[in-house]
């Protein structure tokens, strides 16, 4: 071996001395990451339990189990980092404090985000292959969301649908008035203003969801309209707006036929790039019942927004396919 050869060797050897030793000296910077009582898991059937504690509890709950390779800094520090981020979401360690419907609600935004391929994490899916959702384990928590009522006959269940059907047609009517009174509606906790004027804009979409029984319209403003006639929908321009109306559906009559009830909540959707850069370039509101009280505690009820929209990135954060032919 030449001197040449040696000297090179002995940088080498040097090289991965320094690495190893820093590789074994930055394994103590470890942040805390605890797991609390579980105080208020799901409330739900064992076979819906255990499809969320293959593939959700890791992340979701406080119930967190690390494999050996996610205890290797720095794999700890992006997994600690991971799991305080999803508990801030959802947890389902404390959501058994919330109403039933309240729970189902959150699951159901659990299935879309599964069914979308955004949940588990694609990355965290390549290294736990065992957390993937399976087809079969998808339709667990399906049937749950549409499992039927506790209807003790055919003839209770047809007297319900029609006392649903004159509930429906007396809340809509409500909500038919409610929208031509002027009403003093605060802003959104994060600072969105209400804009009575959605009312006037044009249907985009419509939608439901099958776990609550409820309908949706989207409806969108002028710079909306404009940007689908133009194919400008990708990014969605500055000034779009989006409202989604959302009423209880009555029980189908005999003819099949389902009738909107009680209105529930408008949720606007507000594009401006740099002002709302912190809410992925949209701002969000939601004001529930005919007197339009702003939804949540706080500004962080727009957490719910931004994680819910998250899959849709590619789509800039926006769930609705237009219907063609608007001008």
């Amino acid at each position: 071996m030449t001197s040449a050869s040696r000297s090179g060797f002995r940088a080498l050897l040097w090289i991965v001395v320094v690495l190893g030793v820093g590789f074994a000296c930055i394994q103590f910077i470890r942040p805390e990451l605890t797991n609390p009582p579980v105080t208020a898991e799901l409330q739900a059937p064992p076979e819906v339990k255990q499809v969320l504690r293959n593939s959700c509890y890791n992340c979701h709950s406080n119930e967190t189990k690390l494999p050996w390779f996610d205890k290797v800094v720095p794999a700890y520090w992006v997994v600690t980092s991971d799991v305080k981020e999803a508990r801030k979401h959802v947890n389902f360690s404390e959501i058994g404090a919330l109403p039933t419907a309240q729970q189902k609600g959150i699951l159901f935004e659990a299935v879309n985000q599964i069914q979308l391929g955004a949940m588990p994490l694609p990355a965290y899916q390549h290294v736990h292959p065992g957390a993937a959702v399976t087809p079969e384990a998808l339709a667990v928590l399906r049937n749950y969301l549409t499992a039927p009522g506790d209807a003790s006959s055919s003839a209770a269940a047809a007297a319900k649908a029609v006392a649903d059907a004159s509930a429906a047609d007396a809340e809509y009517g409500k909500w038919v008035h409610a929208s031509t009174v002027s009403l003093d509606v605060k802003p959104e906790f994060n600072g969105v203003e209400f804009i009575p004027d959605y009312k006037n804009w044009k249907v985009i979409s419509s939608t439901d969801r099958f776990d609550n029984k409820t309908m949706r319209e989207i409806l969108g403003n002028d710079v909306a309209i404009r940007a689908i006639a133009e194919n400008h929908i990708n990014p969605w321009p500055d000034g779009t707006a989006f409202a989604k109306v959302a009423w209880a559906q009555s029980q189908p009559n005999e003819q099949g036929v389902v009738k909107t009830g009680a209105f529930i909540q408008v949720e606007l959707m507000i594009k401006d790039a740099k002002k709302y850069s912190s809410t992925v370039g949209w701002g969000f509101g939601r004001w529930r019942g005919t007197d339009l009280k702003p939804y949540g505690k706080d500004a962080a009820f727009q957490n719910e927004c931004t994680g819910c929209h998250a899959p849709m990135a590619k789509n800039d954060f926006v769930y609705t396919m237009p219907i063609g032919g608007q001008q």
